[in-house]
């Protein structure tokens, strides 16, 4: 069967989905999918997975995507963070028979998106999406889409959208945001970018910004012609709810403690000297504000909870050397400047010693050398001189002689 494309692909696979959730770090998982679904959402998307991660790692893709097959959590898209075409198409091969199209992650504007080169940060190499998209498209079996933020001019937004399109993109997601709108500078998202969009290209586009409310997806359905609205934890002025408290709020539904019908939730009070804690949350709930590290892992919470000032700021931590091999932290102390894993290799090849690893394979081997030499009886036999018994079957036919 050939594959859908366009609005064929979104009125018949994704069965023509308006109210969609966005990718989301620990939320986006099963358990928050089946239970958006239950109450209204047409179309759900997985946490962004990193693709080379997803490539190198069973345990990864198990835990993140084969473990979690269920008929109910359909129509489902799974979304990837990549910057080389071969390893992203590599994870989406691996990826297609559990999802009805793959999406390209290109709207993260965090830290750890810059550092990792890939997310919004990859926006102005149009050359590599290009030949990103274009692979995907020609090697997989479904769809591929993308989620993109804008750039402050509407025209070179267009632009943008219209050459994701023609290398092989079939849906677009838009978020009406620029890159440098994220946290306390986030603003608000322009839909006027989105309308552009929507009326340059000839495939579907999903818009997303700004939603609090279900009025304010008609509202927004209405006003850029889209075809559906992507939305994740709303937060607007004078809000307090976070991406923290959504967590929250997620493990009390699971409990029965909150019906999602009732208008009315319980307050979040923060326990007693939970001040500090609270503090850190809240910043973090910020910076974090959307992609792929929205809220912190459940270990990474209980860790915060013990020690309230407790950092997971990846520029806070020490900076490490790499290996010169393999990209790796190198051992400070290692004579080769590797990783173990790398040194180990190049001290066996060479035999040689590195004491910063604790490798000793020179040492060892003269070491062995030197027990041979005192071993009298490990010695090779000299050949016998010329008259004198050859050895111990000579000398015992001599006697038996």
């Amino acid at each position: 069967m050939p594959k859908l494309q366009g609005f064929e692909f979104w009125s018949r696979t994704l069965r023509g989905a308006r109210h969609v959730v966005a990718p989301m770090v620990d939320q986006s998982e099963l358990a928050w999918r089946l239970l958006s679904r239950r109450h209204g959402a047409q179309l759900c998307y997985t946490p962004m997975l990193h693709a080379q991660v997803f490539v190198r790692d069973a345990n990864y893709r198990k835990e993140n995507l084969y473990c979690e097959v269920c008929p109910e959590d359909r129509p489902l898209i799974v979304q990837f963070c990549a910057n080389d075409p071969e390893v992203f198409v590599q994870a989406a091969l691996l990826a297609q028979d559990y999802c009805d199209a793959i999406d390209l992650n290109l709207g993260c504007p965090q830290m750890i998106a810059k550092r990792g080169h890939y997310g919004a940060f990859l926006q102005d190499e149009w050359d590599l999406l290009q030949r990103m998209i274009l692979l995907a498209h020609e090697k997989l079996s479904v769809p591929v889409t993308c989620k993109i933020r804008v750039f402050p001019e509407i025209d070179k937004t267009v632009r943008y959208a219209q050459m994701l399109e023609k290398a092989g993109c079939q849906l677009l997601t838009v978020h009406g945001r620029t890159k440098e709108q994220k946290g306390p500078l986030s603003g608000a998202a322009s839909w006027e970018h989105i309308k552009a969009v929507r009326k340059a290209v000839a495939i579907p586009v999903f818009a997303n910004g700004n939603i609090q409310c279900l009025q304010d997806v008609e509202r927004c359905l209405r006003d850029t012609g889209v075809q559906g609205v992507m939305s994740a934890g709303g937060q607007g002025p004078g809000q307090q709810l976070g991406p923290h408290a959504q967590g929250l709020i997620f493990c009390w539904v699971l409990r029965g403690e909150v019906s999602l019908g009732s208008a009315r939730c319980p307050p979040l009070r923060p326990r007693e000297g939970s001040k500090e804690r609270a503090g850190a949350r809240s910043k973090r709930a910020l910076e974090e504000e959307e992609c792929g590290t929205e809220v912190l892992s459940k270990n990474k919470q209980k860790k915060q909870l013990r020690n309230p000032h407790k950092t997971f700021d990846p520029s806070l931590k020490p900076k490490y050397a790499k290996c010169d091999q393999c990209g790796n932290p190198k051992g400070n102390r290692c004579v080769f400047s590797l990783c173990r894993g790398c040194c180990k290799k190049r001290a066996s090849k060479e035999t040689a010693d590195c004491p910063g690893h604790g490798l000793l394979f020179k040492t060892k081997l003269e070491k062995s050398l030197a027990w041979k030499e005192a071993q009298p009886e490990l010695q090779e036999p000299q050949p016998a001189a010329p008259g004198t018994p050859g050895g111990f079957s000579e000398v015992m036919g001599s006697a038996l002689a």
